[in-house]
């Protein structure tokens, strides 16, 4: 019997479905999985670019995300960031490679997060995923490879110049556009819904889909943008942090309440 290792989000883009996810970036326990996932969301976006966390404290996310079948991503440093392999053989179902300008970057992802024939990564044992049940390699190894997401990010003007080339290589899943970075990278920083955002995000759709690869997009936080990019193909979407829903809702009762006492 074929063993298997289910990742949600995957079969999710498989299916041409819309998938929601949430960046963490303050929580450090598996609480926020809970709450993802009742408030909607499909996976999480952890990010250890831009936050403190450690390699144990992803760990423990994960586990609780696996547990209430939403998928645990990460994002790492670089796609040679070292952590990357550890990260997959604790819980993590998908890495996000930031800052990828060229397909040699994205065959380093690649390798970084894939078996052999495909990529470099090093064999282990007692994955999470299977609930530690001892396994046999030939059995493991193609259930992994099939379980692992890879995620390539076009944040730079290097990047969308080679997003044809970047969105060719074997192994890459998603090309997600980090809008902030990008824009910033174009001269333009924070101007989402900008001509020349469109005009990206157009461009890294185009590139995705005619490599069968899927397009994504965040950093804008415009709901009626992100509706626009999903109508034009985008299925792999994250809505906001958890730090900005909790400022959200906190900054709404308390006006409301001040307000209210006028």
């Amino acid at each position: 019997m074929a063993v298997s290792a289910p990742n949600p989000l995957k079969e999710m883009l498989l299916a041409d479905k819309v998938a929601l996810g949430m960046n963490v970036r303050l929580a450090r326990s598996g609480d926020i999985a809970r709450i993802a996932k009742t408030t909607g969301h499909d996976f999480l976006f952890i990010d250890c670019q831009h936050s403190l966390f450690n390699v144990e404290t992803v760990g423990h996310i994960a586990q609780a995300a696996l547990g209430v079948g939403i998928s645990p991503l990460v994002r790492v440093r670089s796609c040679d960031d070292p952590d990357t392999q550890v990260l997959l053989d604790n819980g993590v179902t998908g890495i996000v490679f930031p800052d990828v300008n060229n397909a040699d970057e994205a065959k380093r992802a690649v390798n970084r997060a894939k078996f052999p024939p495909i990529g470099k990564r090093s064999v282990g044992g007692g994955y999470p995923i299977f609930d530690f049940r001892p396994m046999n390699t030939a059995d493991a190894v193609p259930a992994l490879q099939e379980n692992t997401l890879v995620v390539c990010m076009i944040e730079t003007s290097e990047g969308l110049d080679n997003v044809e080339a970047i969105a060719a290589v074997e192994g890459v899943d998603v090309i997600h556009v980090g809008s902030n970075d990008l824009l910033a990278a174009l001269g333009r920083p924070g101007t989402f819904g900008s001509p020349e955002h469109i005009a990206a995000v157009d461009k890294v759709i185009a590139a995705a889909k005619k490599h069968g690869k899927v397009p994504g997009v965040g950093g804008d936080r415009n709901i009626e943008r992100q509706v626009d990019f999903i109508r034009k193909g985008c299925r792999f979407i994250t809505t906001n942090s958890e730090i900005a829903f909790i400022l959200a809702e906190g900054s709404r009762v308390t006006r409301e309440l001040r307000k209210a006492m006028e």
